[in-house]
């Protein structure tokens, strides 16, 4: 059952983001805030600047205008490992794992920017393997070997290593079967509520994507078009004309 955000200041806060690549704008006066606690999910068509945003808010993508608020600091001109530092994770939706190294090597490489002695990587990845039992019992395989679903789940594990108090999830499901994609979208929702931590999630499926949601943004050519809660949306039963 998703939480709602009772802190009025929010956890991650982009404003009024303008952004692009060389000279093509692809982010138009964007603004979008994700509360404590809470799962924000933006939904869009292919190129409508979903990953670029996620990007720009952490670090990867230097904005154009506009700011980016963290933890009630202006973290707009921070870098990725800053980023990492301050408390965000990112996981992208293309090749989220290292393929040629361990399950376990690649958890150890998640917490890596937090420069945690060997022992604390080995404490902290105990317990992640401890959440997800698969892949306990893979620790010491190649992540390339790993199902689409469990190296997403490896993805998601490598992120915790980090201790985010905001994960930025780009598309996690990809790939995935509907199952699998739902399956691993609850398994944010229960990450979410038992370390109470934030969620701002890009997801192509819509269906799966409200069910675990506080709020959702439509985005459109660069443009936030809708805001409202999920149960909003999912009340209209169809978006096409939202896309």
């Amino acid at each position: 059952m998703p939480g709602t955000a009772s802190d009025t200041q929010p956890a991650l806060l982009g404003e009024s983001v303008l952004a692009g690549y060389g000279k093509r704008q692809v982010l138009f006066d964007v603004t979008v805030s994700v509360g404590a606690r809470e799962i924000v999910t933006i939904f869009g068509h292919n190129g409508a600047g979903k990953t670029t945003l996620l990007k720009v808010l952490f670090g990867m993508v230097p904005a154009w205008g506009g700011r980016v608020v963290f933890g009630g600091n202006d973290v707009t001109r921070l870098g990725p490992v800053d980023s990492v530092k301050a408390g965000m994770s990112l996981t992208l939706a293309d090749r989220p794992v290292f393929r040629e190294l361990s399950v376990r090597e690649n958890l150890e490489l998640g917490g890596f920017a937090l420069r945690r002695t060997e022992s604390e990587r080995r404490v902290q990845a105990e317990s992640i393997l401890g959440m997800f039992p698969i892949l306990g019992e893979r620790e010491r395989q190649r992540a390339g070997t790993l199902s689409g679903g469990q190296q997403r789940m490896l993805a998601l594990g490598m992120a915790l290593m980090a201790d985010p108090k905001v994960m930025l999830l780009d598309e996690p499901s990809l790939g995935l079967a509907p199952v699998l994609a739902k399956e691993f979208l609850r398994n944010v929702r229960r990450l979410v509520d038992e370390k109470e931590i934030s969620v701002l999630l890009v997801e192509q499926n819509v269906a799966a994507g409200l069910e675990i949601s506080d709020r959702v943004y439509f985005l459109r050519s660069g443009r936030v078009i809708l805001e409202e809660s999920a149960e909003q949306a999912a009340e209209r039963g169809r978006w096409w004309d939202l896309f």
